[in-house]
Order: C-alpha cells, then structure tokens, then sequence
C-alpha cells in the first residue's frame, strides 16, 4: 500500500505512523535495488536542495549531496559561515528566503527547536540530518540494515548499549517502539534517557507488540539480542566530558564478549559512525596513556568481524534519504 507523503517534513520518527516507516523502508530498498540494476527514474529533475550544516557531517552531507543527483536534483551546500542563520537574521526569517528558492532544505546542527522553525516557516519539505535530541534518517537506515539481515523488524531484539540519553539511543528507541521490536538500553543508570519519551516509547511500543526495557545489567541487556549497536561516548559539542564519560562507559563497551553473551553466532554490530574503534581513531595520545583504552565504545576485533554491518548500515543512508526526499518531494 502507497502512502502520499508530498510536502511533509521529517523531523522526527514521532510524526510518523508505523505503517508510513514500513512505507520510507520498503521505497528505501526498492531505490537501492533500482540504483544496482543501473535504472535512475530522475524523480526529483529540477528540483533545488538547500543542506544546511552547523555541525560537520560524512555520512549525512555525502548521502544527501549523491541521493541528489542521482535523482536529477541540485543540492547546494551551505555551511556555518555561507548563511545568516540565527545570527544576523532570524531562523524564521532565513527560512522564509530558502523556502522561496529551494524546493527542499536539510538541517543537521544543534537546537532542534531551529530544524522545528525551518519547517514551521519556510513551507518546503523539512528532513532533519542530525539535532540534540533526534537522528531520523540515521534510524531509517538502521531499520534498513536490520530488515536486509533478518528480513523482518517486529520482535527483532535490538540493544542499544552507551551513553542512553543521547540523540541516537532517543531516535532508535521511538524507532524500534513503532516497529513493535524488542528494544533495550543498556546504560548506567545516570545516562538513561528522559523518562517522558520512555514512557512515550512504551505506550507506542505496546500498541505495536514490542517492548522497552532500560537496564545497567549487560548479561541480561544482551540476552539473545540480534541486534547490538553503539555510538561514541561523547557527543560533538560535549569534549569536556570526556573523563567521566569514560569512567562511566568502560564496562558498556562493545566488546568480543558482550557479543558471546547474547548467545546467538547471528548477532549484528552497528554503529552509525564516526567510531572510535582503534588508537588511529581515538582522540589523543595522552588519553590512551590516561584510561589504558585500545579503543572506546567498540573494539577493533569486533569492529572489523563478519558480524559487523557498519558499511551496509553507512551505505543505507544514501537510498533512505533518497526514499524521504522522493516520497516528501517527487
């Protein structure tokens, strides 16, 4: 069944039914599909994309700028010195300029409430790359990964296990609940995510037949998951925490035993990248030499194993992103 999506913005999974998610999914696997069989319907032709970056991106600007062109449209970049955007001119007012001459904006930066004004303002599709609080289009390719490996979402158990009250654990959690998944964070209870969205979670997990469990126990976090997955420690904007992050995350890293200890051989790591997985990777020197650490949130062994799927997860962003733009523009 087709959904008409034209003219919404995606800003977070909340806004979304399960049966629309399932939609973005199923389009997302049919562009992938379409793209390997070298078929390109140009579904956006003439269309003009504004990506607007406060925060750097590889993943995010890369996937927007190719599911662009691949679909016949412009994208133009405009990062933190190119606009005014909350400086000399308010948000509202920058949207209300884009809006006239873009068909389309993207927003990855800090406040989420600035991605909440672009669409309330500018009267163009909306798709949020990345706030504080949501990561949606990360989520959609997660999803996506997930569904390739199992061929199906509902009753999929899904740990996610770090810093549980960041932007990603916040979007994987509402989207796994309307999945009707089984979805765990494992964290120490300091890091456990706002109780209003567990509670929000929970309600619209239960009306899909899954479940949310917040837990600090990895053995019983991990337990037959098919799914484990991380992110960094630290977020951008946070380096200050490093120290405690560090103390109070070294026992949540995934590790050669935590995927022994969800009891499954068919277990999959994800991760949505940057990650911090070896010395190359990490910081500085001096934090090595400081917490003895080979790696933070994840460890090379498990990283680069069979069981790791982060470059399908990271090519996945491309055809999702193409599926939001297409169904919210084409």
């Amino acid at each position: 069944m087709g959904f008409n999506l034209k003219n919404r913005s995606f800003l977070t999974l909340l806004d979304y039914t399960t049966e629309e998610i399932n939609f973005l999914i199923n389009m997302s696997a049919k562009l992938k599909a379409d793209k390997y069989a070298g078929i390109f319907s140009k579904n956006l032709l003439n269309k003009n994309i504004a990506l607007i970056f406060e925060k750097p991106s590889t993943r995010t600007r890369c996937a927007f700028v190719v599911a662009s062109y691949d679909e016949g449209a412009h994208p133009e970049y405009l990062g933190k010195g190119d606009i005014q955007l909350g400086k000399k001119e308010t948000v509202a007012d920058t949207a209300r300029v884009l809006g006239r001459m873009f068909d389309g904006i993207q927003f990855r930066g800090f406040s989420h409430n600035t991605v909440v004004e672009l669409a309330k303002y500018s009267g163009v599709p909306v798709w949020n790359g990345l706030t504080d609080k949501y990561h949606p289009t990360q989520v959609l390719a997660d999803l996506l990964t997930v569904k390739e490996n199992f061929g199906k979402l509902k009753g999929i158990k899904f740990c996610y296990t770090g810093d549980g009250r960041n932007n990603m654990a916040n979007s994987l959690m509402i989207g796994c609940a309307k999945m009707g998944m089984d979805f765990r964070i494992l964290a120490p209870k300091e890091l456990f995510p706002q109780q209003e969205l567990v509670n929000q979670c929970k309600k619209i997990a239960k009306e899909n037949g899954g479940k949310i469990t917040l837990s600090s126990d990895v053995n019983s976090a991990v337990k037959d998951a098919d799914v484990i997955y991380t992110d960094v420690w630290v977020s951008m904007g946070e380096e200050a925490e490093y120290e405690k992050r560090i103390n109070l995350l070294k026992p949540y890293q995934v590790n050669s035993e935590m995927m022994k200890a969800s009891g499954k051989d068919s277990t999959i790591f994800l991760h949505c990248l940057p990650a911090f997985h070896n010395r190359d990777t990490i910081v500085s020197e001096e934090m090595f030499q400081k917490y003895n650490l080979d790696a933070m949130e994840v460890t090379e062994e498990v990283f680069e194993s069979s069981q790791s799927k982060v470059w399908d997860e990271a090519e996945n962003r491309v055809h999702t992103i193409k599926a939001v733009m297409v169904t919210t523009l084409g």
